[in-house]
């Protein structure tokens, strides 16, 4: 019962004791060499990589992302200028804008995945590695880091930077474009957060934690867990696994939830209720995709006369004006990925409430490309949000945003609490039983 490292064929019989996250699978964890990463044996899950510096070299990330971010939010991103009149917008003028247009929820959702989402990430990072690298532990370490698992999945700032990218390519077709500094702030920002998020070795912060309250009681010693004899699972061996900070811990029988002693998050063997929760996600998403592809997402007003855009008109204007790897990029986000999220998220619900045991490895896979690809559905929000804010030429040119935007936007938040509503763990749940 041991998991297997991508880069390393030793085996311990030695090891500290983990269990999957993804199929519950126990097993002994391995040493790893520098930059040495650990798959699930099973379902082929990563469980753990090794990072050399990893908190110094996360630190220094950190703090060189929050001083680009000040920069791309203090000046302009770009301008458009037309007949002498220039147009300039920051992240969050163009947020402002749609929210005086009265787009209010599209406002708040563009403001924080791009903005209040990235600020706490980088700021629980700092809290968290400043005081360790001067060997002191912070305080309430276990509230400070169960913020900066909630921000993780919804800093978007590399959806942003791309849909400024389409952005720029229409702006281009409709007046002289002024790249601002903030752009290339945030194009540096996305690499930047990109590398502190992989360097960040959580493990080691908590390890760091323990050895800096050497003096007093440790937050959490540890310890030997018995296991049942032939239980291949953390379920049946009554443990469960924190889904916060990854802690393995003894979990009563009779008990339905448990509060993790070392980050203080909800335990559970199974998350609760979490079929009938996908499914109430699922289908608001379903009755919201119709309206946000059938209505317009855009209102573009000019001398020339109104003209209303669906997402699909978007994309064929890119194609015919000659930008068709933008609009293959478009195509993909933002109408082949919430369709497929959407179809894949029902697939792996029916196949689970009824308890299949079909390739479970290959739905595992499915799970995790549905996590990796869901927020990228967000590229046309911050396109339309960009263009809205920049075409306010009155008696000239007006775009504002049609309701289909905020449809759309509804879609990709809902898709993505449900494939966190959903727990992976129930694919292998009757293999498991068929097993034993």
């Amino acid at each position: 019962m041991n998991a297997t490292s991508s880069e390393t064929n030793v085996t311990t019989p030695n090891g500290r004791l983990i269990a999957c996250h993804e199929c519950d699978l126990l097993q002994r964890e391995l040493p790893l060499p520098p930059n040495g990463v650990l798959r699930c044996c099973r379902c082929n899950a990563e469980l753990s990589r090794s990072h050399p510096n990893s908190l110094d070299r996360a630190l220094a990330f950190t703090l060189a992302s929050m001083v680009l971010f000040v920069v791309g939010n203090a000046f302009p991103i770009v301008g458009l200028q037309v007949n002498g009149t220039l147009v300039e917008t920051t992240l969050l003028g163009a947020a402002r804008v749609l929210y005086d247009d009265g787009m209010w929820p599209l406002a708040g959702l563009v403001l924080a995945t791009t903005f209040v989402m990235p600020v706490l990430q980088m700021a629980s990072m700092t809290y968290l590695l400043l005081p360790l690298r001067v060997g002191r532990a912070p305080y309430r370490t276990d509230l400070v880091f169960r913020l900066l698992q909630l921000a993780r999945p919804w800093g978007m700032t590399e959806v942003l930077i791309l849909g400024m990218l389409v952005a720029l390519v229409k702006l281009a077709h409709i007046a002289s474009v002024v790249p601002g500094t903030a752009l290339w702030s945030f194009g540096a920002l996305m690499l930047l957060l990109a590398a502190a998020s992989a360097a960040f070795d959580s493990q080691e912060v908590w390890a760091r934690t323990r050895a800096a309250q050497a003096g007093g009681k440790p937050v959490f010693p540890e310890r030997s867990i018995p296991v049942t004899p032939d239980a291949s699972t953390a379920m049946a061996s009554g443990l469960a696994t924190c889904h916060s900070c990854g802690l393995l811990m003894r979990f009563a029988a009779d008990r339905h939830d448990a509060v993790c002693p070392r980050c203080g998050g909800h335990v559970h063997t199974r998350k609760p209720n979490s079929i009938s929760r996908t499914w109430a996600f699922l289908l608001a998403a379903m009755v919201l995709y119709i309206p946000a592809n059938l209505l317009p997402v855009m209102n573009t007003s000019s001398l020339f006369g109104s003209e209303k855009d669906t997402i699909m008109s978007g994309v064929v204007y890119l194609w015919t004006s000659g930008s068709w790897p933008l609009a293959i990029v478009v195509f993909i986000a933002s109408v082949a990925v919430p369709m497929l999220k959407i179809l894949a998220l029902v697939f792996l619900v029916v196949c689970a409430q009824s308890r299949s045991s079909w390739v479970p490895q290959q739905r595992a896979r499915i799970y995790r490309l549905v996590e990796l690809v869901g927020r990228w559905s967000m590229l046309d929000i911050y396109v339309i949000t960009i263009l809205v804010a920049l075409v306010q030429f009155q008696g000239l040119a007006t775009i504002q945003a049609g309701p289909a935007a905020i449809a759309f936007g509804s879609v990709v938040v809902l898709t993505m609490f449900a494939a966190m509503s959903f727990d992976p763990r129930l694919i292998w749940d009757k293999a498991e039983t068929t097993h034993g």
